[in-house]
């Protein structure tokens, strides 16, 4: 009955509706850190068929500084992107500075919420700011002692297709590596930071709820290890099903 229960409901609930993932990697610092989990919004463009690309309705396109849930255009990886080119812009970078459509983006001191997570280590090797992207405000951050694409275009992105980079500009494998993502395997839209408990967090939330969980570590990482593994079939059936 739970294998019938997570197949045929939590899996496609997950994959057309709303979805909760652990972001591995930081590329989205300093917004989402590594290990962070995140509620994605399944719906917010389109609904589409559990488990594939296939769209049965839209009502709305990403706009230019929605953090999305989107495949790599080349290797089919799930990713956490911020959206920084709509068809028709033009994207360039100088010197780290993002300019769109031949006009240089604006930038301010960083909002003080995105460093105090921060390792006193991180915030000594970058450099922080905040960044106005068609006038939304979002922090981003590089670091000037490790090697990375500063100097980029400009480009123009096709129709049906996007420009999207992490926050961390210098460590975030984006398109500038491997180019415009298509509308269609842009999948879901970030609302907003459940936890930074990482795989702790199923745990965790039931000690809020006031149950007792001694001794519950093996409970914990079989419930981590298990919500990897719906993440990973279906991203696997996703892909497939295009």
């Amino acid at each position: 009955m739970t294998i019938f229960f997570l197949v045929f409901v939590v899996v496609p609930a997950k994959s057309s509706l709303a979805d909760w993932n652990w972001v591995p990697t930081s590329s989205m610092n300093p917004t989402i850190l590594e290990g962070d989990l995140i509620y994605v919004d399944k719906i917010a463009y389109d609904l589409r068929f559990p488990l594939t690309l296939h769209r049965l309705a839209k009502w709305s396109d990403p706009q230019r500084g929605d953090i999305v849930v989107c495949f790599s255009p080349e290797d089919g990886t799930r990713l956490v992107k911020r959206v920084i080119g709509q068809p028709g812009d033009t994207i360039e970078l100088r010197n780290n500075i993002l300019f769109l459509n031949g006009e240089p983006v604006s930038y301010t001191k960083i909002d003080s919420k995105y460093t105090q997570h921060l390792s006193g280590k991180l915030k000594e090797k970058c450099i922080l700011a905040m960044e106005d992207l068609d006038g939304l405000a979002h922090a981003v951050m590089s670091t000037p002692l490790i090697a990375a694409v500063r100097n980029f275009g400009p480009v123009t992105v096709p129709q049906d297709s996007y420009f999207v980079m992490g926050d961390n500009r210098d460590n975030s494998k984006d398109s500038r590596y491997f180019g415009f993502v298509e509308r269609k395997v842009i999948v879901g839209k970030y609302i907003k930071f459940i936890s930074s408990g990482g795989s702790d967090y199923p745990i965790e939330l039931l000690k809020k709820a006031g149950v007792d969980m001694t001794g519950a570590g093996p409970f914990n990482k079989t419930m981590a290890a298990m919500n990897r593994t719906m993440d990973e079939i279906e991203a696997i059936l996703e892909k497939k099903g295009k």
